[in-house]
Order: structure tokens, then C-alpha cells, then sequence
């Protein structure tokens, strides 16, 4: 369980640093490139963690 954890801490740090770039950056396409990005990553932290949460219900 402790590299679910490890994994989602990660994923989520990572979104949080494409989420800065992203409102720091004045280029769109960089703009729009960086939001997907922490989207994406922020996206695989949720099902990291539903994964976690199922193998701990079963």
C-alpha cells in the first residue's frame, strides 16, 4: 500500500507543477499543453487511489 501512496503523492505533486507552469506560461499552445497535462495527471491520481480503495474492500 505504501507504493499506491508513494505513486499518488507523485502524481499529484507533478499536476501541481503543471499547474504552475501552466498559469505561468503566456504562450497558449504551452498554456493549453500544460492543462492537459495536469488534468491527465491529476485523472491517474483519482484511479491510483480508487484502485487502492478496492484492493483494500477486497
Amino acid at each position: 500500500m505504501k507504493d499506491y501512496q508513494a505513486s499518488i503523492e507523485k502524481l499529484r505533486k507533478d499536476a501541481a507543477e503543471a499547474a504552475l507552469v501552466r498559469d505561468l506560461t503566456t504562450d497558449k499552445v504551452k498554456r493549453d499543453v500544460y492543462s492537459r497535462l495536469h488534468d491527465h495527471l491529476s485523472r491517474l491520481a483519482d484511479e491510483v487511489e480508487r484502485a487502492m480503495s478496492a484492493a483494500k474492500t477486497a
